[in-house]
């Protein structure tokens, strides 16, 4: 265990990047978050499982057999459970990382008061917010080798470009988690945390998830390109079937640039709150 004054020396040191910030040590909010994990939260961590894989039975085989096929990526024709399947993966990504990191943070920032106690130790704002985004994903990455297995099973998939769904959506994971800890930081009460949910369905719903982002106006279908999700589902449909286009790496970059200012703006709002 450090003494106070070895914690003041690395957290002073002139020569460590990010002095203050970060101190190296975010496998200790893993090592935490793993524990957690086995000793009380793990049927919360499978649920979540099976909600995409509903959702494939019921739209995908249930009215797939009405709709019969619409189009993919690079125009061609696909069956409608191949259309929606990458869609449902992106989404359960989504809501994998946004759990973690905003109603579990909610509850550790003004509950358990565990954020106030991490940074009390040699732990800085950086190796919080690296440490509980990286729970976030580990979260997003199960859901997707589990789903990707479905998909596998029932033929849905094949080949080896689809296998790329599976980093595809810890990077959705990661943009949506290094966010979502950040806005959640900015949280109080409960009322306030359930604009989140307010949010997050109409995006579900409309961001192709289901059906062709073609069916409206070309004045939504821009808002909707807006939208964080639109880009991972467009990323997975193209990834499933191994068509890609220019806006390949726009999709990728969307998500990059969000990671960052994600993690930049969980990053501030820690200290912020935490260090004086």
């Amino acid at each position: 265990m450090s003494t106070s004054v070895e914690i003041l020396e690395r957290l002073q040191n002139p020569n460590r990047p990010l002095r203050g910030l970060y101190s190296g040590n975010a496998r200790s909010v893993i090592e935490r978050g793993f524990k957690v994990i086995l000793a009380q939260n793990w049927m919360i961590l499978v649920s979540g499982f099976f909600e995409p894989v509903f959702y494939l039975l019921a739209m995908g085989f249930g009215l797939g057999g009405l709709i019969g096929t619409v189009t993919g990526p690079g125009g061609q024709e696909i069956e409608y459970v191949a259309y929606i399947a990458p869609a449902l993966l992106a989404t359960s990504a989504m809501n994998g990382a946004i759990y973690d990191s905003t109603w579990n943070v909610f509850f550790k920032m003004h509950f358990a008061k565990l954020y106030q106690g991490m940074m009390s130790t040699s732990l800085g704002p950086l190796d919080v917010a690296i440490g509980e985004i990286f729970m976030a994903l580990f979260r997003g990455f199960l859901y997707a080798l589990g789903f990707m297995a479905v998909l596998y099973g029932f033929g849905i998939v094949e080949g080896l470009w689809a296998l790329l769904m599976i980093p595809a959506a810890v990077l959705v994971a990661f943009g949506f988690a290094s966010f979502g800890m950040g806005v959640t930081s900015f949280m109080k009460t409960f009322q306030q945390m359930d604009v989140i949910n307010f949010f997050m369905l109409p995006m579900f719903l409309l961001s192709s998830t289901l059906y062709p982002i073609t069916v409206y106006p070309e004045p939504i279908q821009w808002f909707v390109k807006v939208m964080p999700l639109w880009h991972g589902i467009e990323l997975m449909r193209q990834l499933s079937v191994g068509i890609f286009t220019a806006m390949t790496p726009v999709h990728i970059g969307y998500f990059l640039v969000m990671t960052v200012l994600g993690l930049w703006l969980t990053t501030g709002r820690l200290a912020k709150l935490f260090l004086r």
